[in-house]
C-alpha cells in the first residue's frame, strides 16, 4: 500500500499514530538496575481476563491502551491460557502495578506483547529492572528474535527506553483506530495529550 506525502486527514472519531517496529537478534546487556528494588515479578499462570483487564486498564490507561479491552472475553481467554504466552505482573506493597506479557507463539520468536508500569511506579527505576527481568525470560528459550512496537500514543520515553535497551528499529507503520474514550473503553480524561475530535 502506498501513503502519499502530504497531510491526510483523519475522520472524528479516529484517532491516528505512527508506530515503531523494534527487535534484538541476539540478547542484549543486562544494564544496570536499581540493586534493593521494594518489588518483585511473579508469573500469573491462566490469568482470569477481569484481572487482567484491570491491570492493562491501570498501565495503560494514560496512553489510550485498548486492544485487549475490545477483544471478546473469550478471545482474550483463549490467549491467556495458550501455554506459549507468559503473563507476569510486577508488585509493589501487595499490588500489581506493572504488566510483561510475552507471546511465543510463533516459534523461533517472542513478542514482547505488552510491557507497562502504573504511573505510581515512574521514575523509581522499576522500568529498568523490568526490561532487565523480560530480557532474561525471553532469551532463556530457544529464540532468536525478540521483537516489540511503539507508537506516538505512548509514554513519550517509550521509544527512547526501547533504543537504550537494546532494541533496533525495522519498520514504521500508521494505525488508524475508533477513539477508545469515545467507545468507554478508557475514561475521557485518558491521553490528556490526545485532543478528542467527535465532529
Amino acid at each position: 500500500m502506498v501513503i502519499p506525502d502530504g497531510y491526510s486527514e483523519v475522520p472524528p472519531g479516529k484517532l491516528a499514530s505512527v508506530v515503531t517496529c523494534l527487535h534484538m537478534l541476539a540478547c542484549a546487556p543486562i544494564r544496570a538496575e536499581r540493586a534493593d528494588p521494594p518489588w518483585q515479578l511473579r508469573r500469573v499462570t491462566s490469568p482470569a481476563a477481569d484481572w487482567y483487564r484491570a491491570l492493562f486498564a491501570r498501565v495503560g490507561e494514560e496512553w489510550m491502551w485498548f486492544s485487549r479491552l475490545t477483544l471478546p472475553v473469550t478471545s482474550l481467554e483463549a490467549i491467556l491460557r495458550d501455554p506459549a504466552v507468559e503473563v507476569y505482573a510486577l508488585s509493589a506493597g501487595g499490588r500489581d502495578e506493572g504488566l510483561l506479557e510475552l507471546d511465543l507463539r510463533e516459534a523461533g520468536q517472542c513478542e514482547l506483547a505488552f510491557f507497562g508500569l502504573t504511573h505510581a511506579m515512574l521514575g523509581q527505576g522499576a522500568g529498568r529492572w523490568l526490561m532487565n527481568r523480560a530480557l532474561e525470560l525471553a532469551w532463556a528459550h530457544p529464540i532468536k528474535r525478540l521483537w516489540v512496537h511503539t507508537c506516538t500514543l505512548d509514554h513519550p520515553n517509550g521509544l527512547s527506553f526501547y533504543l537504550r535497551s537494546g532494541f533496533k528499529p525495522y519498520e514504521r507503520r500508521i494505525e488508524v483506530a475508533d477513539d477508545p474514550r469515545i467507545l468507554g473503553l478508557v475514561p475521557r480524561t485518558a491521553g490528556p495529550h490526545i485532543p478528542i475530535i467527535e465532529t
